[in-house]
């Protein structure tokens, strides 16, 4: 058995207009094609990139193996000189190398201090900010963070949600995107925010066997295109080539809904958090009934939770 593959919708030359109207109620993926990104997408090959921003520090994942896991932290990280690292992520066998000569890497910009600052193109590549136009299809106070991507060609990201809606700017080289909807979160077997099925392509299905229930979108983005992805749909990444991205996150809920300390825009908003520890307080409760009661009174809760909280409106 496989999954269903659905394509992610593709469209073109869409405006502000549009795209607040007809394109983001729907809270689906969704490709735009053509749209002004700037002189990036001349500007930014491997001799440009690596004079720009000179030899700043930047710190990296290194992985022997083409998937990352973000569960069994299967990778390292390592710092290098950013020309260097660009070089390096742009080789695919490696003179000099941290743990082997077929090495993958990856960078994901990060605020000067992890813990309070968000990552922000124009204060941490103010030189290659200058060559990105990012769409401004939201207001600028929504605005959380702009995050810098660089990938090795055949690098795979682990399966994952974040709780804002964003969009991904192919500004170089092409990736392979497999979305899942929110609403198929119980066929994905989480932790946290994460799958644990990495390999969504050949998954362990005596491990994982509810995943091919699991309705699969998938896009290729060349450079130049832009994904929407709306917040909680799960998405796996993998770069086909070498290539530069950048994520534009931004605030769609009112601002009080986020956790003031999330500085990657993935911690559940307050209130559902809150809802979680309720509810792990009411199942520990449950645990001082014999198994039957324990049983029956479990299912009354699951029917309670759907009756008043699932949407019934899903496509």
């Amino acid at each position: 058995r496989e999954q269903a593959v659905v394509p992610v919708e593709r469209l073109a030359a869409v405006t502000r207009e549009r795209f607040l109207r007809d394109v983001y109620p729907r809270r689906k993926p969704v490709v735009l094609k053509g749209m002004e990104l700037g002189s990036c997408t001349t500007k930014w090959t491997i001799d440009y990139l690596s004079q720009a921003e000179g030899s700043k520090e930047v710190k990296i994942h290194v992985s022997t193996v083409p998937q990352m896991d973000f569960l069994s932290k299967n990778f390292v990280y390592r710092t290098l000189p950013f020309d260097v690292f660009v070089r390096r992520a742009a080789e695919v066998k490696h003179k000099e190398y941290f743990l082997s000569e077929d090495e993958k890497y990856y960078l994901r910009s990060v605020g000067e201090d992890v813990r309070k600052d968000i990552a922000d193109i124009r204060k941490q590549f103010p030189t290659l900010a200058e060559d990105v136009q990012i769409p401004e299809y939201f207001e600028k106070e929504q605005f959380f963070s702009s995050v810098f991507r660089i990938s090795s060609a055949g690098l795979q990201l682990w399966t994952h949600y974040d709780v804002m809606d964003n969009f991904l700017i192919q500004v170089t080289g092409k990736k392979r995107i497999v979305l899942y909807s929110p609403r198929d979160a119980p066929y994905l077997y989480l932790s946290g925010t994460k799958s644990e099925v990495l390999d969504v392509d050949n998954p362990d299905l005596e491990k994982y066997p509810l995943f091919v229930k699991a309705k699969r979108y998938q896009c290729v983005l060349e450079a130049g295109d832009v994904l929407f992805i709306p917040a909680l749909w799960f998405h796996n990444v993998t770069s086909e080539e070498f290539g530069v991205a950048l994520n534009v996150f931004w605030k769609h809920l009112p601002a009080e809904s986020y956790d003031k300390s999330d500085t990657y825009g993935n911690k559940d908003p307050t209130a559902a958090s809150r809802a979680i520890q309720i509810l792990d307080r009411a199942l520990k409760t449950l645990e001082e009934l014999p198994e039957e009661y324990r049983d029956f009174y479990a299912r009354r809760m699951v029917l309670r939770i759907q009756e008043k909280a699932y949407r019934n409106d899903y496509g």
